[in-house]
């Protein structure tokens, strides 16, 4: 029995997963308002769209929690329409249309003219670059490409994302010089795959020329490359890195093992002595260079002696940054017709050894900070602080800088020097330095 309906159509767009997904949105919301929609990010609104993940098992379990917690307020007459699209939608459309019938509809990851189609709105070729940014007002994601060509074992992305497709340069900066016209000053590189960046468009790696136009942008401080992959890796990138004082001395870079035999069988391209090639390479040619990556515990044939190998490799390593997840058993893809042979429990404790040891890794790091100065950008205000980072630090991943705000005033979104005075694994204490 519906209870109330809310006269005025709000288009709530709620998004789940990576960076990836929160362009997606962006994208979906700038169209919307071009054609004069009312639309908000995870706010109330009795027409709700999902922007879903499908990547692993607790991305697709929160997910389908999500949809459900949706479907519910519908039936409950809180929401008049629910409407499903992104990765676990495209992944799994039949068995959702099957299991969660009471959506209105669900698209693929593709599917955005017929998405605003049944939302009443026309798809606009012509808004190149036209978002509704969500994130903190002195940074945007810059998508540019989509979906992969890598065969890893493990990843289904290109089962959600298709092949690889580059945006072209031209379309880049126009969407750079818009976002900076709007007072964004921190571009956040994303794809799939940026080392494979121009290689469809251009029949070479161009993303060391699309960073070189990029800087050209005004109103742009800081440029980041999030998701490179090793093998091909364009090494013309670190000469814009080093020449180049907007591309920020950081890489993301995800190895996920470094045992050859496991490399082999993640389908990665490369071995041990290529992924240490790679680094010594980074490490001296860009001595300041903060590098974070992601590893995978658990995947399947991993023995104890593969996993002290990474452990002894990440001790040895000393990353800045680095995330670990366990191996999880995802369905049509190759690593899928291997058995998933190392268990729940033995994946955890692994995954928590490499994250304790990583965590020291940092408190050491961070200890060799005090006492020194760094530019910071002021991201918000929490509590009694203003929170900050460095060039070497992505939002929500990162280290962050704290600043006692009871003591000194800063504005969000703006550059400051400051001095280090304290520091634990994943938090700096600092003081501005008054000029």
């Amino acid at each position: 029995m519906r209870t109330k309906t809310l006269k005025k159509n709000k288009i709530n767009v709620v998004t789940l997963g990576c960076s990836k997904n929160v362009y997606d949105s962006e994208v979906l919301m700038g169209q919307l308002r071009a054609n004069n929609k009312e639309v908000a990010h995870e706010e109330e609104g009795n027409v709700v769209v999902i922007n879903t993940c499908g990547f692993i098992a607790n991305a697709k379990e929160e997910s389908v929690n999500t949809i459900l917690e949706y479907v519910q307020k519908k039936d409950d007459g809180l929401v008049d329409k629910v409407f499903v699209t992104g990765c676990l939608s495209e992944r799994y459309k039949p068995d959702l249309q099957k299991e969660i019938p009471n959506v209105d509809q669900y698209f693929g990851t593709t599917e955005l003219p017929g998405l605003l189609k049944a939302l009443g709105a026309d798809y606009k070729h012509e808004l190149i670059g036209e978002r509704l940014t969500t994130t903190p007002k002195n940074y945007a994601y810059l998508k540019i490409a989509e979906g992969c060509d890598r065969p890893c074992s493990f990843c289904a992305i290109p089962l959600m994302r298709g092949g690889h497709k580059s945006t072209p340069i031209e379309n880049l900066v126009i969407e750079a010089e818009k976002l900076a016209a709007n007072g964004i000053k921190e571009l956040i590189l994303i794809a799939q795959d940026l080392t494979y960046y121009g290689l469809d468009l251009y029949k070479q790696r161009a993303l060391g020329k699309l960073l070189r136009e990029l800087v050209k942008v005004e109103g742009i401080e800081w440029i980041r490359l999030h998701y490179a992959f090793p093998t091909g890796f364009p090494m013309d990138v670190l000469d814009v890195m080093l020449e180049e004082p907007k591309v920020c001395n950081y890489i993301d870079i995800p190895l996920q093992h470094i045992s050859t035999k496991l490399l082999k069988s993640m389908r990665r391209g490369t071995t041990y002595e290529k992924t240490n090639a790679l680094l010594k390479t980074f490490r001296e040619k860009v001595p300041q260079m903060a590098i974070r990556t992601t590893l995978i515990v658990g995947y399947p044939g991993e023995t104890q002696e593969d996993f002290e190998l990474l452990r002894d490799w990440v001790k040895e390593m000393r990353f800045e940054r680095l995330g670990c997840f366990t191996y999880s058993h995802e369905e049509n893809t190759h690593a899928y017709n291997l058995e998933d042979d190392v268990p729940e429990d033995v994946k955890m404790e692994r995954a928590n050894e490499i994250m304790a040891l990583q965590s020291q890794i940092s408190w050491e790091l961070n200890q060799e900070k005090i006492g020194k100065e760094f530019r910071i950008v002021i991201d918000r205000k929490e509590g009694n602080y203003f929170v900050g980072r460095t060039e070497f630090d992505s939002p929500d991943v990162d280290n962050e800088v704290l600043i006692d705000a009871t003591k000194h005033y800063l504005k969000t979104g703006e550059y400051t020097r400051v001095k280090i005075t304290d520091a634990e694994d994943f938090d700096l204490y600092a003081e501005p330095v008054t000029k």
